[in-house]
């Protein structure tokens, strides 16, 4: 029989006081997201604990017309969030909607 190794990680979030445990697979690469306090109620990532970031939202700079995009709890518009390490970035964009007016 083959013993199945799993580990421990450990999250945190760097803008609000949440911490969490996942057991996965040895050799998974995951992503843990949740909804942050700290950045108004925006998707964002957590971080294995041990590494240092930080995870910014960053606001719409264009025109919003009439498409969907997402807002954060104080109604303005966020274009992505983006995590910043010493060796890179990532980032979550949030593709607005556009909206057709169309008569039959």
């Amino acid at each position: 029989m083959t013993p199945i190794v799993r580990r421990v990680v450990r999250w945190y979030c760097p803008n609000c006081p949440l911490e969490d445990v996942s057991v996965e697979p040895a050799q998974q690469n995951s992503a843990r997201f949740h909804q942050c306090k700290g950045l108004r109620g925006l998707l964002a990532p957590m971080l294995p604990v041990g590494v240092r970031a930080k995870v910014v939202a960053v606001e719409r700079g264009d025109y919003v017309g009439k498409e969907h995009v997402t807002l954060d709890a104080d109604g303005r518009p966020v274009m992505s969030v983006v995590t910043v390490r010493d060796d890179g970035q990532d980032c979550i964009a949030f593709a607005p909607l556009a909206v057709v007016d169309a008569e039959v």
